[in-house]
């Protein structure tokens, strides 16, 4: 379940009616008040299609145990208000094992490669039907901003692909609420979303079902035409971890 965190701060979902926003942001993940991560993100979002990059790695504590690095990437367009991915990869560096996953939406079906292939692909994997109509966990915070400006903040289903494991995340509102960031302050929209695993894990993968009693919650800032960004983000399981923006730089570009 924590593995989903990352891609969820990937995006920043604010789409301009005309030209095209820069956005550079930074976000800390802690455990307990620990630093344990980062994530770095840098976004080109215009009226009819997007593109983005995020590269998160462990740090602080969490450096002296682990060296893990993934690096993520989108293009997409938007299309009828919706946002529709055309690519999405990711890298993930363990130490010295390295292994990227390319996928594609051809026909509305997410497919993967990877290299090196995985040995097993999920017990059962995602089948054709998992994955037709799903989309890359950066996407996801785009549908996830546009949720937001309907009839009813925070609800739907996002059914998501990351090359290899499918899941939903179910979107329920919990309201309002006054948040402070380095950042941000305001008021933000908080929004659980729980997950659900459907297919290609292990059952060394599989979160236990104890921790997917516990959503992820996220406060979503409003910016300019309705878009809201992720400031925090954080969960109760597993140990329990919280993500913050650190820093926000946001551009208009014509």
């Amino acid at each position: 379940m924590l593995a989903v965190l990352p891609s969820l701060l990937a995006l920043a979902p604010a789409v301009p009616a005309h030209g095209t926003l820069e956005i550079e942001a930074r976000y800390a993940a802690t455990v307990w008040a620990i630093p344990v991560g980062r994530v770095d993100l840098t976004a080109e979002l215009g009226a009819d299609a997007y593109a983005a990059r995020s590269v998160s790695e462990a740090a602080g504590l969490a450096a002296l145990f682990t060296d893990v690095r993934i690096e993520s990437e989108v293009e997409g367009e938007i299309a009828g208000g919706r946002a529709k991915p055309a690519r999405y990869a990711h890298d993930e560096y363990t130490g010295r094992k390295h292994r990227r996953i390319d996928m594609s939406f051809e026909g509305g079906v997410a497919r993967s490669v990877a290299s090196p292939d995985f040995s097993n692909w999920g017990e059962p994997p995602a089948s054709e039907t998992d994955r037709a109509g799903a989309i890359d966990p950066m996407t996801a915070v785009l549908l996830l901003s546009q949720s937001m400006t309907g009839r009813q903040e925070c609800s739907g289903r996002l059914p998501v692909f990351d090359g290899r494991l499918r899941y939903d995340l179910d979107l329920r509102p919990r309201g309002r609420e006054q948040i402070r960031t380095r950042a941000w302050q305001g008021e933000a929209i908080v929004c659980d979303a729980f997950y659900e695993p459907i297919s290609g894990y292990t059952d060394e993968q599989r979160p236990d079902p104890g921790d997917l009693r516990h959503p992820l919650t996220l406060w979503l800032a409003p910016m300019e035409g309705g878009h809201h960004l992720p400031v925090r983000v954080q969960t109760r399981a597993g140990f329990g971890v919280h993500i913050e923006l650190r820093s926000l730089d946001i551009a208009p570009r014509q």
